[in-house]
């Protein structure tokens, strides 16, 4: 069976960690799966990438930012996501269309109607079966990224990552049904566990 799961959440939450989990699960149990993210994924997006990241221009205008990281989501959708899902896997994705919402929208200031419509075009309204969204207070988050390298958007003010959180917060209660918020403050193990069960309940509904 296909199933779409996502992984949302701000800096330090833990989604890269998660979204590797479940993938070696799933492959442990011998079900068909992919793992992939955001911005990256395929070669255009991995050149959109460090551009978007690692740019020593931090004066990039915000719409600039929707556009790019949308270009790299079409790319990802065409090459990755679409022809696995038809392929009947389970595709999984560490951040998708609405950590666009959060920075660009909620973070940047962007018009929530015009983000979500650049959104829709680049997605054709491929919308995900399950969304994960790890929440972790903004400061717990930074104190766990380690390295003295940090990219343009860990580089943010403080209340940058304090909207971006609340607008996870929002778009998770607009649909809860969707989504499955998780304090990621909680052990690696415990939040795995959480997450397997409810993607459990997903491959079983759909068998």
């Amino acid at each position: 069976m296909s199933l779409f799961i996502t992984f949302e959440g701000g800096e330090g939450s833990g989604k890269s960690t998660q979204s590797r989990i479940l993938y070696e699960k799933l492959a442990g149990l011998t079900l068909p799966a992919i793992l992939t993210h955001e911005p990256g994924g395929t070669s255009l997006g991995s050149q959109l990438k460090n551009w978007l990241k690692w740019i020593d221009d931090k004066d990039i205008p915000p719409l600039t930012e929707l556009l790019l990281f949308n270009a790299s989501r079409s790319q990802l959708i065409t090459e990755v996501i679409r022809p696995n899902l038809k392929s009947h896997k389970v595709v999984i994705s560490d951040r998708y269309a609405d950590s666009t919402i959060a920075y660009q929208g909620y973070g940047r200031g962007l018009d929530l109607a015009t983000v979500k419509a650049v959104n829709d075009i680049a997605t054709q309204r491929l919308k995900p079966d399950l969304t994960v969204l790890l929440d972790i207070p903004v400061n717990d988050g930074f104190t766990r990224k380690k390295g003295d390298k940090h990219d343009r958007f860990e580089q943010e003010t403080l209340a940058f990552h304090q909207r971006v959180r609340k607008g996870f917060l929002k778009l998770a209660q607009q649909e809860p049904s969707r989504w499955l918020v998780i304090d990621a403050t909680q052990s690696k193990d415990k939040i795995a566990q959480i997450i397997w069960q409810r993607v459990n309940q997903c491959l079983t509904i759909g068998r």
